[in-house]
């Protein structure tokens, strides 16, 4: 069985598949994709995202709002506080911070990071992070205002092997996108041959960032096969094996979703 880690399913291409969801879900079933983590990046979107997977079995979901969001979409303790009650989330997220697109809303998104980070503490919830030319602040952030008892996972990596350390000495998770997949990431695929296994997880960030052989179609979740085949080449097990660890992983870490 496969998870992916992290998807967007409410900004999937639908067309495909006649513009059904639960047809998109069962493409994903056949390839043993058997559960997905369906990532929020705003508020404002938050209540059709949950709405269009509120009855799937295998679909989970987070809350959060993506750093790039921050200045336009200001978050409270109250609002993700009272998110978290639904059944289907199990995490908080998607939060971190965003340097490379924004450097003028850096308050604003040290803010919210912020924020997510302290609900996420207070109720043993993982924080799901996007970081990118950040690499300091991030780490800084979670070492003072994060929970390591329920720490999180840094997603779609692409950073260094130190921060990938660092984070992990925190009890964060690594999670590889198709990133891994493409001809120019020989750093990253050093650093997926450094990360330990029991931290590893594997994601689409659907629809986003389709890997190979897939580039240039919409990415979907039943492309984390592909992901998982990368990662188990580069770590030397089978793709068996490697499905098995990191669905393990993703169960430890978000323990809301063993049900």
């Amino acid at each position: 069985m496969f998870i992916d880690s992290h998807c967007h399913l409410d900004r999937l291409d639908l067309s495909p598949y006649e513009n059904s969801f639960s047809e998109m879900l069962d493409a994903a079933h056949e390839c043993k994709v058997n559960k997905m983590l369906c990532v929020s990046i705003s508020m404002q979107q938050f209540p059709s995202m949950y709405e269009l997977i509120k009855s799937s079995p295998s679909v989970y979901a987070s809350v959060g709002v993506h750093p790039l969001s921050a200045a336009e979409e200001p978050v409270t303790c109250e609002q993700l506080q009272e998110m978290i009650k639904l059944d289907k989330i199990v995490a908080i997220g998607e939060t971190g911070l965003d340097y490379y697109y924004q450097t003028d809303t850096k308050d604003q998104q040290v803010d919210s990071f912020r924020t997510h980070l302290q609900v996420a503490g207070e109720n043993q919830l993982p924080v799901i992070v996007h970081t990118r030319d950040a690499r300091s602040d991030t780490l800084e952030m979670i070492k003072e205002y994060g929970n390591p008892e329920s720490a999180g996972v840094l997603h779609c990596f692409t950073e260094s092997w130190d921060m990938a350390k660092a984070a992990m000495d925190m009890n964060y998770s690594i999670s590889f996108s198709g990133i891994v997949t493409f001809r120019n990431a020989e750093e990253l695929r050093d650093v997926v041959r450094k990360v330990p296994l029991d931290k590893i997880l594997i994601e689409t960030d659907a629809p986003y960032l389709a890997p190979v052989p897939h580039r240039g179609k919409k990415n979907e979740p039943k492309f984390v096969v592909d992901v998982a085949q990368c990662i188990a080449d580069l770590k030397g097990v089978s793709i068996e094996e490697l499905a098995e660890i990191t669905t393990d992983n993703f169960h430890r870490l978000f323990p809301k979703a063993l049900s």
